[in-house]
């Protein structure tokens, strides 16, 4: 017995040993950084200096200044409008790539399917740009077929935005739910057909809600990227209707209002992590 427990002593003090440099590396990149940008969040801008106020004056500010609640509100209307469309276009393309592309195929599929992961996020916002824009391709088509008498507005407002982000998020949920398609058995379907469900019963009572847990990886990941993005809303949207982080990039860079900009932060992580309590509880309540 005495062996044993050494040995597992052993083990224990040899797995911190080597996760020491990973715990080293969050705490010094990822904790130390939130608490003091959680210190700062309680300190006032004051002139042209920071004063240790400790006061939660730039939360209050946050739900009384209209422009500062708003970029909260657009970021979750679009993240919400984003995350919709993209599951409407993801789900069918990730099923026609796990159930009707021959096998030897599918691979390249997937690594079609990828190609937008490979741009740089820069420089595919920019090309949506020159795409929807007035003088681009899309409304240049719609002119010369005479469908339309003038431009139509597609960027530097909400809808550009959108564009943009399903673009990306589109491909994400593929994989996710493509995921989830291959770990299904087919003995599923045929438990159903022999049941006497169609087809469209099948997939609303067996598949569908086998796929929940993949449709909710991929929700939450296009939630948290797409409320975080800066780029996008930046370059396709215009500053028309600025988004959360927007509005924390504007407190730092004309303003110089870092303990604003700390505040409104903390906000965003706080949503996100009010997003992420809520998706794990859901799968934990799939899973069982």
């Amino acid at each position: 017995m005495a062996t044993n427990r050494s040995l597992e002593r052993a083990e224990k003090r040899r797995g911190w040993l080597l996760a020491t440099p990973a715990l080293l590396w969050t705490a010094a990149f990822f904790i130390v950084p939130f608490v003091w940008m959680a210190i700062l969040s309680l300190w006032t801008k004051q002139g042209r200096e920071w004063v240790a106020s400790w006061t939660f004056a730039n939360y209050l500010a946050f739900f009384e200044r209209a422009h500062l609640f708003k970029g909260l509100v657009v970021s979750l209307q679009i993240t919400a409008v984003v995350t919709l469309i993209s599951l409407l276009l993801a789900w069918p393309l990730a099923f026609i790539l796990a159930e009707k592309v021959p096998k030897r195929w599918q691979r390249t599929a997937l690594l079609l399917a990828i190609l937008p992961f490979w741009t740089s996020y820069v420089v595919r916002s920019y090309s949506w740009l020159l795409v929807l824009s007035s003088g681009g391709v899309v409304n240049q088509t719609l002119l010369a077929l005479g469908l339309i008498n003038e431009p139509l507005s597609l960027s530097a407002n909400r809808i550009g935005t959108i564009i943009g982000f399903v673009h990306f998020f589109v491909m994400l949920l593929t994989l996710t739910i493509y995921t989830n398609l291959l770990q299904l058995s087919p003995n599923y379907r045929r438990a159903a057909a022999d049941l006497g469900a169609s087809a469209l019963q099948t997939f609303w009572h067996v598949i569908l809600p086998l796929t929940r847990p993949g449709i909710m990886v991929g929700a939450f990941l296009t939630f948290v990227l797409c409320m975080g993005d800066y780029i996008t809303p930046q370059i396709l949207g215009g500053n028309n209707e600025l988004v959360l982080p927007q509005v924390i990039m504007l407190q730092l860079g004309r303003r110089a209002d870092v303990p604003m900009a700390a505040a409104l932060s903390l906000v965003l992580m706080a949503v996100i992590t009010l997003a992420y309590i809520g998706s794990s509880r859901w799968l934990k309540m799939e899973r069982t």
